[in-house]
């Protein structure tokens, strides 16, 4: 049965989606045989370009709903301090992009089909408003300069 997803979080939800798309890249370069570098260059540009900034939207106006030490936002602060750091580790070009494809995957499959409806359920009309109110998303613009994937 499809989610019925309260208005003021269906931009984070949209996001979700290209950060879908994103993972299906990585797999689908991974498996193509691409250059681990350029998989990586796209990843790194869309980690810099929309997901720091979504997981900064995400800490700093949907988790105080719950609160920080309510166990679904101790385990989504896990999630964005894990991939944080896999963006930001040494790890060979190969482990780096499966574990990021596999985490972030995982992170969002969470978010939308558990965090987020315990927000929704959570959250107080005045929340909601608030949350469209800051709600500042652009226009998601792909980076096509090399598209491995096709």
């Amino acid at each position: 049965m499809p989610i019925t997803r309260a208005k003021a979080l269906q931009p984070l939800s949209r996001e979700h989606h290209h950060s879908l798309l994103l993972c299906w890249k990585i797999k689908t370069g991974i498996q193509k045989g691409v250059a681990t570098e350029r998989i990586r260059s796209y990843a790194f540009w869309y980690y810099t370009a929309h997901l720091k900034n979504h997981f900064a939207q995400e800490e700093l106006f949907i988790f105080p709903i719950l609160g920080f030490e309510h166990p679904l936002i101790c385990e989504a602060m896990e999630h964005h301090e894990k991939l944080r750091g896999l963006f930001n580790s040494n790890l060979d070009l190969a482990t780096l992009l499966s574990d990021l494809e596999k985490t972030l995957t995982h992170h969002i499959r969470f978010e939308e089909r558990v965090l987020f409806n315990a927000i929704q359920e959570a959250a107080s009309e005045d929340q909601l408003r608030l949350l469209q109110v800051q709600d500042a998303h652009s226009k998601f613009e792909d980076n096509l300069e090399d598209p491995f994937w096709e």
